[in-house]
């Protein structure tokens, strides 16, 4: 399956998201990656990544005119070489997304919704975030607060950043299939941002973003 789906922002972001059906050669020759870049593909063991790194440079070709190159930071923040846009990459399962903008920095996180969260609850919930949790839509809320801060930490370039203390997720709801979060990062000098974020939930997923 090719797109699955792509939203352009009035803010100049855009966000794609791949669905992976297809075989790893189908996948390589939809995607035209750099020749460099496939070479670092085909040298990962695992299957499921080299699929996700294809989906990944197939989601470019959909947004971008020209061919674009990605790097990597010393933390493995993925950036554009040759255009002055920012990217954030997130993949679970049989999907893959990406986010690029013009003049922000951006974070993307997608997970599945039958993964437990409830493993790293205690480490990444603050106390206001456990009280608010429901019966009915724990599990959902869980796995976007999950998201919600997967996507700060990646917007933050990967700081050392304690998700439960400096990442606040504001109580919410969430609505199918798609909503917003409202944010409070508190930097290492204890100053606070706020930040509004937006998720969507579709096929069993769930998937958060941000631009600061």
């Amino acid at each position: 399956m090719p797109l699955y789906k792509k939203e352009e922002f009035k803010d100049g972001g855009v966000l794609a998201v791949w669905q992976i059906t297809e075989t790893e050669d189908d996948l390589k020759i939809i995607a035209a990656t750099p020749t460099a870049e496939q070479e670092n593909i085909e040298q990962m063991s695992a299957g499921q990544r080299r699929l996700e790194s294809y989906a990944v440079r197939a989601l470019l070709t959909e947004i971008f005119d020209e061919r674009v190159y990605i790097g990597y930071e010393e933390d493995d923040s993925p950036y554009i070489k040759n255009t002055h846009h920012k990217i954030s990459i997130s993949h679970s399962g049989e999907f893959a997304c990406i986010y690029v903008h013009q003049n922000a920095n951006v974070g993307i996180d997608i997970e599945s919704l039958s993964r437990n969260f409830d493993a790293v609850a205690k480490k990444i919930l603050s106390d206001n975030e456990s009280e608010y949790l429901t019966e009915k839509y724990r599990q959902k809320q869980l796995a976007i607060i999950w998201s919600a801060k997967e996507s700060v930490y990646k917007l933050m370039g990967k700081r050392n950043i304690d998700f439960s203390k400096q990442i606040q997720i504001e109580k919410f709801i969430p609505h199918d299939p798609e909503g917003e979060l409202n944010a409070i990062f508190i930097d290492s000098e204890a100053n606070e941002h706020e930040l509004e974020l937006y998720y969507q939930i579709f096929d069993g997923y769930e998937m958060v973003w941000v631009a600061m």
